[in-house]
């Protein structure tokens, strides 16, 4: 019997005996995502088999698929993507993983910017609290374009019962950090799963809305929940309150099972108004529509405040640096300029640090052992240095100059600026 390869034996995939200059484009101009798929060609590659979470209990997570975790090394995917492009004389990738590991992510990134590879690319991820404005920063620099999510049931209740390892305001922070760079973002939306409410279904809705009307997504699409065979509910019914139709028992290729939900909601009276009422959001219209205009049966009022999302987005968060992050300059050399000023018979100099994008220009102003210092550490944590530094080894490095209070001086509102202009702590 044959064994299965490994991710690192598979080899690039071949399309030289393909007619790609001669294939359609077909454009599903209604959802942004929808037209990513379609619109053009994407080279297909795969960050890592399965899921590294590997836990959502509607998914197929006891099969080999989902369940065997096993991720490609970055320089062996930009290796493989090098190949690819000169195969088929396109630069853009659409990785297809089940959900990618933001580690591999920020790897996959800095090799490719490593390389000075000019490419376009999108993924499937989760929603999950290591996707930092930093990192969002850093995957946008490298042609991250777009990225796909399972947000599923908007209700903390159900997340928690699907085992997502989300809460609905950790999803809208990270989508907002994808957002601020300059990443769209699609939702994977869910409905009908087992023990969910009417009340739930909207207040879901209404999440939803706010998420848009906030501006941090881009894209959605609703998918009304499934039973498979081998996922957890299908696995185990009674924990998830549901009951199995008589003679479905589900097998591998046909393994969608009928259930009963004692709760009674008909779900599909939901369909049309969350569809229809998602189309609208994604235009930027219908925001103060009440709910119930979208449904044709008569639905409940939510109860989720209108200030929701807004509140989560604001709510001040604890920023807490690993010694172990990873420390990298992505921008351009700042212009350091030292000046003498002369008072009341005294002398001093100080030192003035200019940044630069296409777009923005920030000084900032500092003593000036502070200002060489900079200098210098930019040059070592730069993007294409042979070692990558650690936030505690840039620290060290601080103090070894007889510099005094890194913190104060890392953490300073001028110097937080740096994150637009290329200072990356990941």
């Amino acid at each position: 019997m044959n064994r299965d390869y490994k991710q690192s034996e598979v080899g690039t995939p071949d399309y030289s005996d393909l007619l790609l200059d001669q294939y359609i484009s077909a454009i599903e101009v209604v959802n942004p995502m929808h037209r990513m798929w379609s619109d053009g060609r994407w080279n297909k590659l795969t960050m890592a088999h399965g899921c590294y979470w590997g836990k959502c209990t509607f998914c197929d997570i006891s099969l080999d698929y989902i369940k065997l975790y096993e991720p490609v090394a970055a320089q062996m995917l930009c290796d493989r993507m090098e190949e690819m492009i000169q195969q088929t004389g396109q630069h853009g990738f659409h990785f297809v993983d089940e959900a990618a590991p933001p580690a591999l992510m920020r790897a996959l990134a800095l090799e490719i910017i490593r390389r000075k590879l000019t490419v376009t690319w999108w993924t499937n991820i989760r929603f999950e609290k290591n996707f930092t404005r930093d990192l969002c920063q850093l995957l946008k620099a490298s042609g991250c374009i777009a990225v796909s999510g399972g947000l599923e049931v908007a209700s903390d209740r159900l997340l928690e019962l699907i085992q997502k390892g989300v809460t609905v305001a950790q999803v809208a922070k990270v989508t907002r950090n994808f957002t601020e760079a300059g990443i769209m973002v699609h939702a994977y939306l869910m409905y009908g799963f087992p023990t969910q409410t009417a009340q739930e279904t909207i207040d879901s809705l209404e999440m939803v809305r706010q998420m848009f009307e906030a501006g941090i997504l881009q894209s959605g699409f609703w998918h009304q929940f499934a039973l498979t065979a081998h996922s957890p509910v299908g696995m185990n019914p009674a924990q998830f309150k549901i009951n199995i139709e008589p003679g479905c028992s589900g097998t591998f290729a046909n393994n969608d099972i009928l259930f009963t939900d004692p709760v009674g909601v008909d779900h599909d009276a939901f369909s049309f108004g969350l569809k229809k009422s998602l189309l609208n959001y994604m235009h930027g219209i219908g925001f103060d529509f009440p709910l119930q205009d979208w449904f044709e049966v008569k639905v409940p009022r939510t109860k989720i405040p209108k200030e929701y999302i807004v509140n989560a987005l604001n709510e001040d968060e604890i920023h807490s640096v690993k010694p172990s992050a990873k420390v990298v300059w992505l921008g351009n050399k700042p212009d350091l300029e030292i000046s003498t000023k002369t008072k009341r018979g005294e002398t001093w100099e100080s030192a003035l640090l200019t940044f630069y994008t296409i777009k923005d220009t920030l000084s900032i102003k500092v003593e000036v052992p502070q200002g060489k210092w900079v200098m210098e550490i930019l040059d070592k944590i730069r993007v294409d240095a042979s070692e990558t530094l650690t936030f505690q080894q840039v620290k060290d490095d601080y103090e070894a100059a007889g510099l005094e209070d890194f913190e104060l001086f890392w953490y300073n509102k001028p110097f937080n600026k740096l994150a637009n202009f290329g200072l990356l702590t990941l």
